[in-house]
């Protein structure tokens, strides 16, 4: 972008640096939504200060959590920001977007991929070997469906598997034990815990109070209705994203399209993940942005900056591909 003659800003969150290491894990121990969006408004105000920036051409550009804080951003500044960027867009509230992580998505794989028969159960053994199967649901199925007892040992949990065979039923066995396994996926653990005397927490993923302020938050689907008429609106989504599914694009397209927002338009890319490098449809792989993501981000800023004549959205749309400032 800024070769491209854009002035530029992008920070890190309180209390990260570089490498997303953590500095200070008091200050990211007692972190919130609502400071994330106190910092963008605190960084946009620094921007405005600098005699380079053109104050009536600003834009917001904001990647998965970012989303959530670009659009406030918008709102709390109608005079200053005149357009938001939203890739990898979450559209709705906290728990919806997990119950899709952790429970939609490795059924479906588990109805696609690991039911070799259609018979409606998988192999416990071959799904535990599975390594895309492993990186869904974030550990070993044999280690979810069995539990440790005090003395050391581990039993197989009954009620995930009443027959205690060796295959699972991906209906009334695998699915109550991935629901509750998302139902802990959030709680305080050993990590993220805040320590009563230092107040401190080391989990990057987020602690508790980050938790809880994110899943109080109103969804982006309520809140993209308050940005201003007059705020330009790109939204930009790999098809096959795992983190923020390309489902919530078009609702907040739809959205848009039906409050007569004038100026938003989406685009969607076949095979690439929440990153916009090429991927499957059941895991993000990290890479670099594809050029063409990229010259669609920059021919939008251009001619909604004034650097070109043609506006490449007058109206709502939406296309796709066949070929940020604030972090996620």
């Amino acid at each position: 972008l800024s070769e491209r003659g854009f002035a530029t800003l992008r920070y890190d969150k309180r209390g990260i640096g570089t490498n997303h290491t953590i500095l200070d894990s008091n200050v990211w121990g007692n972190l919130t939504i609502n400071d994330l969006e106190q910092d963008a408004n605190k960084a946009l105000a620094v921007l405005t200060q600098q005699p380079e920036v053109d104050n009536s051409k600003i834009t917001v550009l904001g990647h998965s959590e970012g989303t959530m804080i670009a659009p406030r951003v918008a709102i709390d500044n109608p005079d200053k920001v005149k357009n938001i960027v939203l890739m990898g867009a979450l559209a709705q509230n906290m728990s919806e977007i997990l119950d899709f992580q952790t429970v939609s998505l490795p059924l479906l794989y588990a109805k696609e991929v690991l039911d070799k028969d259609h018979n409606g159960s998988l192999s416990v053994q071959e799904a535990s070997k599975d390594v895309t199967f492993q990186r869904i649901i974030g550990g070993n199925l044999s280690l979810i469906l069995t539990q440790n007892l005090a003395n050391g040992t581990k039993i197989q949990k009954t009620e995930y598997n009443p027959n205690n065979d060796t295959y699972i039923n991906i209906e009334n066995e695998l699915k109550p034990a991935l629901i509750e396994r998302a139902k802990s996926f959030f709680s305080p653990s050993a990590s993220s815990t805040l320590s009563e005397s230092s107040g401190k927490c080391t989990n990057l993923e987020g602690c508790p109070l980050y938790q809880s302020s994110f899943f109080a938050l109103e969804p982006n689907l309520s809140t993209i209705t308050n940005v201003p008429s007059n705020t330009s609106i790109l939204i930009l989504n790999g098809e096959n994203d795992t983190q923020t599914p390309v489902q919530g694009a078009f609702l907040l397209q739809q959205k848009l399209t039906e409050i007569n927002h004038p100026d938003h338009i989406l685009i969607t890319y076949p095979n690439l993940g929440h990153d916009f490098y090429p991927s499957s449809q059941w895991q993000t792989s990290q890479g670099p942005i594809q050029q063409y993501v990229l010259a669609d981000l920059y021919s939008w800023l251009e001619a909604h900056s004034g650097f070109t004549n043609s506006i490449t959205s007058s109206s709502s749309s939406s296309s796709s591909h066949s070929s940020s400032t604030d972090q996620s």
